[in-house]
């Protein structure tokens, strides 16, 4: 382990932040690294368990416990505690092809898992994280994976989100010429257009395409496979196809009035506002300057939504949650190594309360329908206010409210792979998603293999960087057992 009883020398420490007041007039990163001297401090905290459960990597029910990609988490905090950052850095790129996405907003499934969650904070392993890969690149220490030996064999990416990166990386090093489909105008999927620039600066996504491409892999943006190019011209082309497209069909909420004009999902919002600041329209199709604003959706995309529509300059924000408000706190951590289900104020809810006073999340609320003027445009919401049974279960009591609302987002989650390109491509899909296991990622296409949240449905950025990794191994001895036949 690093310092004896660092654990309870030191607090845990969060990364620095821009001042609410002033942040929320610009769409900069709002983050920055540890200093070497705090990061040290922070990595001395660590205990070096016996047994790490922040490195588990498994699934109860729907929670994720530890770092699916098997990070040698104690390992490198205490080489960041010993100041060698060069070697932590070594270490972490073993498992992590792209630590500066997870390090960004990864949701850290390792510190709920941490040991000393159990009765103190966890150690601050993401800011370490964070910390390691910063100072890798200011210093010079991430470089292309360029192959000793190119092979002949070719194999085409669709998607260049983290598992399509994560499987043309590998891929690539393995001596394949691989060439990455992206539908958008510049790759990343949704690290580039589903995050907003604050959360995750598209430089760091962007730099990390540069060494790729530096590394030799190819890619071809504006290419809607299906439509631009067919099933049987990547049949001819390539000697495998992973799809890697994601689960980017939104969950919509028919109701009453949804046709209204006003009503969108968050991420044509966001992916809107990503690209009117990269300059790739000059077109704002969907505003929230001085507009009511409510978004449905209590998670993540909905935080995302509610911190962009504030430096949108809306006149306010409500943001609905069906569920129950969660307590502050508890006494001790009964849901070790799960994450407490504790109150969390992210990002934006702590913007959006320094500017008007009051957290924008309202409890208990249940969307009815949606109230649409005689033009078509929407002017606010019907919703059922809910409350707590004795048994701590939510039911209606039949009180109705209306909420006025001049732009309604939708932020309730993604149903699974875009249809129209499995179907294209013949790929079986149950359930919304494309049907293969983890043993090789095979689906029932010959050469097509799926990975990420095309196979498995909407998740975290770790799972798909593991699965982009996996699949290009099953991808490998695919083509190297055809070699030998």
């Amino acid at each position: 382990m690093g310092e004896f009883k660092g654990f309870m020398k030191y607090d845990k420490q969060k990364l620095a932040e821009m001042p609410l007041e002033t942040r929320i007039h610009h769409y900069e990163a709002y983050q920055s690294r540890f200093s070497q001297e705090d990061a040290q401090q922070q990595g001395a905290r660590c205990m070096d368990c016996g047994t790490p459960f922040c490195q588990v990597g498994e699934m109860v029910e729907r929670e994720t416990v530890g770092c699916p990609l098997g990070n040698y988490i104690p390992e490198w905090n205490d080489l960041v505690y010993r100041g060698d950052f060069k070697t932590a850095y070594e270490r972490l790129a073993e498992t992590n092809n792209f630590p500066d996405f997870t390090g960004y907003v990864c949701p850290a499934p390792c510190e709920a898992s941490c040991v000393m969650k159990i009765n103190r904070e966890s150690v601050a392993i993401k800011g370490i994280e964070r910390t390691i890969i910063d100072e890798a690149f200011e210093q010079g220490w991430v470089k292309p994976k360029t192959p000793s030996v190119r092979r002949d064999e070719k194999v085409a990416i669709i998607g260049s989100g983290p598992a399509g990166l994560a499987a043309a990386e590998e891929l690539n090093a393995l001596g394949y010429q691989v060439v990455v489909y992206e539908k958008n105008e510049k790759p990343g999927g949704l690290l580039t257009y589903g995050i907003p620039n604050m959360k995750l600066d598209k430089e760091v996504v962007f730099r990390r395409v540069r060494l790729l491409e530096d590394a030799g892999i190819t890619f071809q943006c504006n290419v809607e496979i299906g439509k631009d190019v067919s099933k049987s011209e990547l049949d001819e082309t390539y000697d495998a196809v992973v799809v890697c497209t994601g689960a980017e069909k939104p969950r919509d909420l028919p109701l009453e009035g949804r046709m209204g004009r006003g009503i969108h999902f968050a991420m044509d919002y966001l992916t809107e506002q990503t690209q009117l600041l990269l300059n790739e329209t000059d077109t704002q199709t969907i505003s929230a300057q001085g507009k009511k604003v409510v978004v449905i959706g209590d998670g993540d995309t909905g935080a995302d939504c509610v911190a962009t529509a504030l430096r949108d300059g809306c006149e306010s924000i409500i943001q609905f949650n069906r569920k129950a408000r969660k307590p502050e706190s508890f006494e001790f951590n009964y849901s070790w190594p799960l994450a407490q289900p504790v109150l969390k104020k992210d990002y934006a809810h702590q913007e959006y309360e320094a500017k008007y006073g009051q957290e924008p999340r309202a409890y208990g609320i249940q969307t009815m329908r949606f109230d649409v003027d005689e033009l078509g445009d929407v002017r606010g919401i019907y919703a059922q206010v809910q409350r707590d049974h004795a048994d701590g279960t939510i039911v209606g009591d039949d009180r109705e409210i209306f909420i006025p609302a001049d732009l309604v987002l939708l932020a309730i989650g993604f149903e699974g792979v875009n249809a129209p390109l499995a179907h294209a491509l013949q790929l079986k899909v149950e359930r919304q998603k494309i049907v293969a296991d983890t043993k090789d990622y095979r689906t029932n296409q010959s050469k097509y293999f799926v990975a990420g949240d095309a196979r498995r449905g909407q998740s975290l950025v770790v799972w798909a960087i593991k699965e982009g990794r996996e699949v290009a191994q099953s991808v490998h001895r695919y083509i190297a057992d055809k070699v030998f036949i």
